[in-house]
């Protein structure tokens, strides 16, 4: 049972991003900081990845956990409350961002999932990215 009104939820809903995200921002700033240069949300390209490098044929696609959900994650619990509408939407977002993933894949594109709980390892996540980005990976 929510312990919010509709109305409450709604509004709190509603507050979500999409873009710009505190994980985005930090994996932006951390491939900044290695020398790289990116485009942001290419609408061009299949599900608009959040960091796109056209030389290097390479996108990015920061995933919180909650929305995506990131397998084994603590932070991918299911809310308590109208399960049946949130099964079905976290279905549809795992199946969409297969099929982004598929379609930048069949289209030359190199991805790379950063999930919203990698952000805590700084350290780690900027091997990462370097890897990643220097062709490495």
């Amino acid at each position: 049972m929510d312990v919010l009104t509709p109305e409450q939820r709604s509004v709190l809903m509603s507050r979500i991003r999409g873009k710009d995200t505190k994980p985005e921002l930090v994996v932006r700033r951390l491939a900044h900081a290695l020398g790289f240069r990116y485009r942001l949300h290419r609408r061009d390209l299949p599900g608009s990845p959040d960091l796109v490098f056209p030389r290097l044929r390479k996108v990015i696609l920061v995933h919180g956990c909650f929305w995506h959900r990131h397998p084994g994650c603590r932070f991918a619990y299911s809310p308590k409350s109208n399960t049946a509408f949130w099964e079905a939407k976290f279905a549809a977002n795992v199946k969409r961002d297969h099929l982004t993933q598929k379609s930048l894949e069949e289209q030359g594109w190199d991805c790379l999932i950063i999930w919203e709980c990698e952000i805590k390892d700084i350290v780690e996540l900027s091997r990462r990215l370097q890897r990643f980005l220097a062709g490495q990976d």
